[in-house]
């Protein structure tokens, strides 16, 4: 089990220190999937269910784990996923995270429902960094995003394309961020909200999250995240079909990656509508529950993609073990959500910066005692396991 000692080890370690510091609707957002939280189980167990096949008496005394994705070298394949209101869990995290991850050489995936606007995160980043964008209704406040994200020297755009609705999150919706609370409720709400003193002052006073970021312009009347989520969630839009796609690569002239295919037909079409990439995933299990895990789905959606797309992943990966097995299952490399904000509103940028040098140590190790010294050495065969739904 997990402690709450001086010196926290594991991505688990970081979430405990982030459930005792956040009061609980925050703790509960990041955390929490959709419906009965089948498809968030499913990701970890996945990964826990394939075993590494150890090998020995490889000369792993150099351990490469550098890796070229979209034009750059990069310390090691994982980046930082997009995290919507990360700024809600520590002061301006976004603007933390991204100094963290290019100071470990790694990318930075922004949100478009970040906290810190794409200037102020430009301000804090060593150099271009990622923005993920959604599809609004408002097809005006798309084309300044991309005109913005374009100004401050984003190259590459995650696109996510598994929203049209919205997944039924039960933990918000008992918790109050999605509206609909008695009085009682609320003043529930309240109280626990000022029992985390350190939060209250340190987030909601100095780190000023309610500027809401990029959409500010647009939702110049919110006061609350529930009164913000309210508004996203009435943007989405369900009629986005493979020709906003086309639209969108008209109006893109960088890295175009789509984020939330989870079918290997999804990835040749993406291949034709002009996309670069596409990141396997089910949303971190926050919208359809009862699919299946990202990890099992990666294997058949390379095959799909073959040399046409750059193939991620996210969903699940806690360790640089889960790293590796996401390599082997063919992915290019992951993006992990949960763990950095987890890091970051547990212990700052102090657990952000030791979480992933963590995870730059276990894919060592791991490569090493497979005997796989570079990235390149990563294989299929490098696994066994049952999680795959078809193989490569």
């Amino acid at each position: 089990m997990p402690t709450l000692d001086l010196a926290p080890a594991s991505t688990a370690d970081y979430r405990a220190l982030a459930e005792k510091r956040l009061p609980r609707p925050l703790f509960d957002y990041i955390d929490g999937g959709s419906y009965g939280e089948t498809s968030l189980r499913r990701n970890v167990e996945d990964f826990a269910a394939l075993a590494l096949r150890q090998r020995v008496l490889v000369d792993v005394s150099k351990i490469d784990t550098r890796i070229s994705l979209f034009g750059r070298e990069w310390a090691m394949p994982v980046a930082l996923a997009p995290i919507g209101m990360g700024g809600m869990m520590a002061r301006r995290a976004e603007a933390l995270a991204v100094t963290c991850a290019h100071d470990a050489g790694i990318p930075f995936c922004l949100s478009t429902v970040s906290i810190c606007p794409l200037e102020e995160v430009a301000k804090a980043a060593a150099g271009p960094f990622w923005f993920q964008l959604y599809m609004l209704r408002d097809r005006g406040a798309v084309e300044e995003l991309l005109a913005r994200a374009k100004a401050v020297g984003v190259r590459t755009l995650l696109f996510t394309v598994d929203l049209p609705v919205m997944g039924a999150r039960y933990r918000d919706m008992r918790n109050g961020l999605a509206g609909g609370l008695s009085t009682l409720g609320r003043l529930r709400l309240g109280a626990d909200y000022a029992a985390h003193g350190r939060w209250a002052l340190d987030v909601a006073v100095k780190g000023k999250p309610l500027t809401f970021g990029n959409l500010a312009k647009y939702v110049p009347d919110a006061r609350t995240p529930a009164d913000f989520r309210a508004w996203v969630d009435a943007q989405f839009d369900a009629s986005v079909t493979w020709k906003d796609i086309e639209w969108l690569r008209g109006k893109w002239a960088g890295d175009l990656v789509l984020k939330g295919v989870l079918d290997p037909e999804d990835a040749r079409l993406a291949a034709r509508s002009g996309a670069d990439g596409v990141v396997v995933s089910n949303h971190g299990g926050r919208q359809l529950d009862g699919v299946s895990s990202a990890i099992a789905m990666t294997p058949r959606i390379v095959e799909a993609a073959g040399d046409r797309l750059v193939v991620l992943m996210d969903g699940g990966v806690r360790s640089g073990m889960d790293v590796v097995k996401a390599l082997a299952a063919g992915a290019k490399a992951v993006l992990i959500g949960r763990p950095w904000i987890w890091a970051l509103a547990g212990r700052g940028s102090r657990g952000l910066v030791a979480l992933l040098k963590t995870f730059r140590a276990e894919m060592n190790v791991a490569m090493a005692l497979t005997g796989a010294p570079s990235i390149g050495d990563v294989s299929a065969a490098l696994v066994e396991g049952t999680v795959w739904t078809g193989g490569r």
